[in-house]
C-alpha cells in the first residue's frame, strides 16, 4: 500500500513538473501561406509562422507566444519580415494579425491587441486597432488617421485558435486562396473583423478599464478629463512609464 502511495506521488510530481515547463517554455510551433487580395485587385503570398509558450493555467492550451509574417513586395521584391514578440509583461505575443496593404511601394500592417492586457499596453485604442507602417529596415506605429483611406479590408485569417484548419486549408493549394480566407473570417461576428473600421466602437473591444484599489481609473488626465480609449499618441509618455509599452515592432 506504502509502495502505490509513493507511486501515486511521484506520478503527481512529475506531471506537476511536466505541466509547469509547458506554462512556461515554448511548445514547437506551426506556419502556413495565404493568398492576400490587395485593395488595387492584385494578390500576393505571404508566410506566416507563430510559436507557442508562455504562461497559461492548468486545462488552458497554450497560448500563442509570436506571430511572424514575411512577404515580397511587388515590383521590387524586397523581402520584409514583421514579428509580434513575446510579451514578459503579457505572457503571450502582444498582437494578433488582421490585415496587410500596400500603397507605392509602402507596407502597411494592421493588428489587434491580443486580449485586454496588451490593449491596455497599446493605449486602448478605439477603433480597436494598432497600425504598423515600414520604413526600410523598421516597423513604426502610426495612427489610424495616417492609415491611407483606400484600405478597406480585412485580408488576413483572423486566426482564433483554428491553426488545424487553417493548415488543412493551405496544404490542399500550398496556401489559403484569398476566397479561403475571406471563407476563415465570415464566421466572425466582431465588425472590426470584416472591414477595416474608421470610427469608434461604442464599448470599445469590450475590456473594462483598469482600477486602482480604491476604484480610481488608470488612466491618463488629458485637458483635465480621464482618457478612456485612445491613450497613444496623446499620452505617449504616460503609457511608457505605466506599461512600458514600444511605439515600433522590428
Amino acid at each position: 500500500m506504502k509502495r502505490c502511495f509513493r507511486s501515486f506521488r511521484l506520478a503527481a510530481l512529475f506531471l506537476m513538473f511536466v505541466t509547469s515547463l509547458s506554462a512556461c517554455a515554448g511548445l514547437g510551433g506551426t506556419s502556413w501561406k495565404e493568398q492576400v487580395l490587395l485593395d488595387d485587385g492584385s494578390k500576393i503570398i505571404v508566410r506566416r509562422s507563430q510559436g507557442y509558450g508562455g504562461r497559461n493555467e492548468i486545462g488552458q492550451s497554450v497560448p500563442v507566444s509570436e506571430h511572424t509574417i514575411t512577404f515580397s513586395l511587388p515590383g521590387s521584391g524586397k523581402r520584409l519580415s514583421w514579428i509580434s514578440e513575446y510579451g514578459e509583461d503579457l505572457g503571450r505575443t502582444n498582437f494578433n494579425l488582421l490585415a496587410l496593404h500596400i500603397l507605392n511601394g509602402t507596407a502597411y500592417l494592421v493588428t489587434e491587441p491580443n486580449l485586454c492586457l496588451s490593449y491596455n499596453k497599446w493605449g486602448r485604442p478605439n477603433p480597436p486597432y494598432v497600425i504598423f507602417r515600414n520604413y526600410g529596415k523598421e516597423w513604426q506605429r502610426i495612427p489610424l488617421s495616417e492609415l491611407p483611406a483606400e484600405f478597406k479590408s480585412i485580408n488576413l485569417i483572423v486566426n482564433n485558435g483554428r491553426t488545424k484548419d487553417i493548415e488543412w486549408a493551405s496544404a490542399k493549394l500550398g496556401y489559403v486562396s484569398a476566397e479561403g480566407v475571406k471563407d476563415f473570417n465570415s464566421s466572425l461576428s466582431q465588425p472590426e473583423y470584416h472591414t477595416i473600421l474608421r470610427e469608434p466602437l461604442a464599448n470599445g473591444n469590450g475590456c473594462s478599464i483598469p482600477t486602482t484599489f480604491s476604484g480610481k481609473p488608470v488612466a491618463p488626465i488629458v485637458n483635465g478629463q480621464v482618457l478612456y480609449y485612445n491613450w497613444w499618441p496623446l499620452a505617449t509618455d504616460w503609457l511608457k512609464t505605466n506599461y512600458g509599452a514600444k511605439n515600433n515592432s522590428n
